[in-house]
């Protein structure tokens, strides 16, 4: 074979070749990826997040129950199924009287509140430290209303005992009140701490 011969002979096959390693590349670059076998479907569906919620959020509200007005009890409740769980318990007063429509002077009306602000620091008038502000209401005659409702203790804006009465607690008789609920000022501060822990519940119920 001559010299020229050999050379285009030589160039024909690396065409060819060439050919045979660029259809070959494609074919790989185009095939669709393999199906996931079983086992890894089965891992997939196990670390995939849900989209359903695995159970309701835990719903916590305070529970006003009522004795007498210098005896009653709050109480911090969780909503389960069943009878609600009752997180925690404290001796409470509400009013002078058991007339609800005495302005001022009777115990809070039976029905469900709204609590709308966790008071740590409040610096009200008479009512001073911590404080949980409800909505206002009217008692069961539909007419009288009822203003001004917190549940509250006796101590200074701080927190600590004062001088004055109303800022300083004595003993059973301070669970008396112009209506709102009272706890002794550990029993207030041990609730918020509590509520705090929950985020804060937004709901009182009082019943008789």
């Amino acid at each position: 074979m001559t010299t020229g011969a050999t050379t285009t002979t030589r160039a024909r096959l690396a065409t060819a070749l060439l050919a045979v390693t660029l259809v070959g590349g494609l074919a790989t670059a185009t095939a669709p990826p393999a199906q996931a076998g079983p086992a890894a479907a089965s891992l997939a569906a196990v670390t995939a997040p849900s989209t359903q919620a695995g159970s309701a959020a835990a719903t916590y509200y305070l529970k006003f129950d009522k004795g007498s007005n210098t005896n009653s009890s709050l109480a911090l409740m969780k909503s389960v199924p069943g009878p609600d769980k009752v997180i925690k318990k404290y001796r409470a007063g509400s009013g002078v009287t058991k007339n609800e429509c005495a302005r001022e002077k009777g115990w809070l009306p039976t029905k469900s509140y709204t609590i709308k602000k966790w008071h740590k620091t409040y610096n009200g008038s008479l009512i001073k430290g911590y404080a949980f502000q409800l909505n206002d209401t009217k008692c069961k005659d539909g007419r009288t209303p009822r203003t001004e409702l917190f549940i509250h203790s006796e101590m200074t804006r701080n927190g600590g005992r004062g001088s004055t009465e109303a800022t300083r607690w004595d003993g059973n008789g301070d669970y008396k009140s112009a209506g709102c609920i009272k706890l002794k000022p550990e029993d207030i501060k041990d609730l918020y701490k509590r509520g705090k822990a929950v985020g804060f519940p937004t709901k009182l119920v009082v019943t008789n």
